[in-house]
């Protein structure tokens, strides 16, 4: 990790949520003349870098984009060997998770994994449930239009039981029913891979994120980019809605 490029952040306007899209693995894999399946292994060794900066940094939350509802139509020898991936990575960083206060979290159709996969998410979610340090999510089978209709089905079930009345769905409410609730929306948007698009990822949440796009592969990026990101997120100026004026006055 570069000195000179930490002592540019400042800890004091760090984001307390950091969503990525961890895109580039396919690429990279073809890129050093690897079976895909390779691509995907080398990412995971990002997320291990990636989930240890953020966790000394004391970022609260971080969700990566680990498998897309749309991710089903991929070859089924790929998607096996992607459920293996995250299968051994449970395994593997559960004592780390318990050791280093981490929680883990995810969001998504988690009932459409295989059935000990999905036995596996949950165990490690008991298990690390009382932690209080860093948040990880994992987006499994997630889809942010999905997530949407699914939070809107919710709704409807509770106005046809009679336990909410039309006129009290506002913005506050229907957040509730989404599956990120309670966790504060993302300040900080990563992309990797050059790829200029949200891909259905958290549509709803990113309204007022602010939007960081490399070109490095995910395999390839590295803690000094993730504090690129940071430094870029820091030079932002976060209106919401806002004017400059009211900002200064705040």
């Amino acid at each position: 990790m570069d000195a000179a490029l930490k002592a540019q952040v400042n800890p004091n306007r760090l984001p307390r949520h950091i969503a990525i899209i961890m895109d580039g693995n396919g690429r990279w894999a073809r890129k050093n003349f690897r079976p895909r399946v390779e691509g995907h292994r080398a990412g995971v060794k990002t997320v291990d870098r990636i989930v240890t900066l953020c966790r000394q940094l004391n970022i609260e939350a971080l969700t990566l984009y680990s498998f897309s509802d749309e991710n089903w139509n991929r070859p089924s020898p790929e998607i096996h060997a992607l459920m293996k991936i995250l299968d051994h990575y449970l395994r593997k960083e559960l004592e780390r998770m318990k050791k280093e206060n981490i929680r883990l979290n995810t969001i998504g159709r988690i009932g459409e994994l295989p059935e000990e996969i999905e036995k596996l998410v949950r165990h490690v979610e008991a298990e690390t449930r009382d932690n209080t340090g860093l948040v990880l999510t994992l987006a499994l089978s997630y889809g942010g239009r999905q997530e949407i209709v699914d939070a809107v089905r919710k709704i409807s079930r509770k106005v046809q039981s009679g336990l909410i009345r039309p006129e009290d769905i506002d913005a506050h409410l229907f957040e509730t029913f989404l599956s990120t609730h309670p966790l504060p929306d993302p300040d900080l948007l990563i992309r990797t891979s050059g790829e200029h698009r949200l891909s259905n990822f958290l549509l709803y949440q990113i309204a007022y994120t602010e939007l960081h796009y490399t070109p490095v592969l995910w395999p390839d990026f590295t803690e000094d980019d993730l504090l690129r990101a940071l430094i870029d997120f820091q030079k932002r100026e976060r209106r919401f809605g806002m004017t400059q004026e009211q900002i200064v006055k705040a």
